[in-house]
């Protein structure tokens, strides 16, 4: 990771808040969380106000993968789709990883992917990276950044990890939804998100043109490229806070 994002430095993020905007795009996504999340009613209806947020990031996580459905029929509980599913999966079992994310993040990903691929893959292929040993090289250096090797921002680390799982898609099946669950797992657990209200993947599935082109963007290690994906993540982070701000106001109302 240092050589993809910066040489001879002391945390290998750090270059990354020097590229243009970047910074105080951030810090702006930063205030309108920070804002959201003093909403009066989470301090009665956190609960469900997390549920809502967990179920619309699985919906979106689903229908990024092409698996799209109405939200009101999967809050019914009428859509078996294996790939929504693992979507919901992954949303329900968030707080529950955030000290193995810290601690072992290869561990937590497997996780991941064993409630993401289950009945979409054959079973000696769940809970498994691809063998190559530059995706094991690559995993092994996004281990090391969120194991404590950065002390960027959440929001940053979290743009990372998912702009690189994104590129290495290294799981089979729909390693999409293993890498935007890791992401939400790092706004967990680096303190942005700590109670999991952030949609952010409806922000990326209503930016969806944009959300792959930045990817690809990423991917390829410029710094454009990398800034331009920093730039999408902090303007769905914005909108994420608007969507609990939403949320957030329809539980108020229904108290």
């Amino acid at each position: 990771m240092t050589t993809r994002y910066g040489d001879s430095v002391t945390d290998p993020l750090a270059p990354l808040l020097d590229l243009a905007d970047v910074r105080a795009a951030l810090d702006e996504a930063r205030i309108a969380v920070d804002t959201a999340m003093r909403h009066p009613a989470l301090r009665r209806s956190g609960g469900p106000v997390a549920a809502e947020a967990a179920l619309r990031s699985a919906v979106a996580s689903a229908a990024i993968e092409g698996h799209e459905y109405d939200p009101d029929e999967v809050r019914a509980g009428l859509v078996i789709d294996p790939v929504l599913q693992g979507a919901l999966r992954v949303a329900g079992a968030l707080d529950g990883l955030t000290g193995l994310w810290l601690r072992a993040p290869r561990q937590a990903l497997a996780k991941l992917h064993l409630l993401a691929a289950r009945g979409t893959v054959p079973d000696d292929e769940v809970g498994r990276p691809r063998v190559d040993p530059a995706v094991s090289v690559r995993l092994d250096g996004l281990a090391a950044i969120v194991t404590g090797e950065s002390t960027a921002p959440a929001l940053l680390v979290a743009a990372v990890v998912h702009g690189e799982l994104l590129a290495l898609d290294a799981f089979a099946g729909p390693s999409g939804v293993v890498a935007r669950g890791a992401a939400r797992l790092s706004l967990v657990a680096g303190g942005l998100d700590p109670r999991g209200l952030l949609a952010m993947d409806v922000g990326h599935e209503r930016r969806g043109p944009e959300y792959v082109g930045a990817a690809g963007a990423f991917a390829t290690g410029t710094p454009d490229g990398v800034r331009s994906w920093l730039r999408h993540y902090a303007t769905v982070a914005e909108q994420a806070a608007e969507v609990l701000t939403g949320i957030a106001d329809g539980v108020g109302r229904a108290a």
